[in-house]
């Protein structure tokens, strides 16, 4: 049990660590060109969105 509970938090671990990097680079990213990245982003969440929405038809 304490080996589960090990992995759980090394994965947990790795994922803050991911998420950190990736926030850093977001942050770079952003200070260089705000208008750009919004448009992306904007796109972007369509995009999921639609797909979601594509998933829940496929599952009714």
């Amino acid at each position: 049990m304490a080996k589960g509970a090990m992995n759980v938090a090394k994965g947990v671990a790795v994922g803050m660590i991911a998420g950190a990097a990736a926030s850093m680079v977001g942050k770079k990213m952003m200070d260089k060109n705000k208008k750009s990245l919004k448009k992306k982003t904007g796109k972007a969440l369509k995009e999921m969105s639609s797909i979601m929405d594509s998933a829940s038809y496929m599952f009714k």
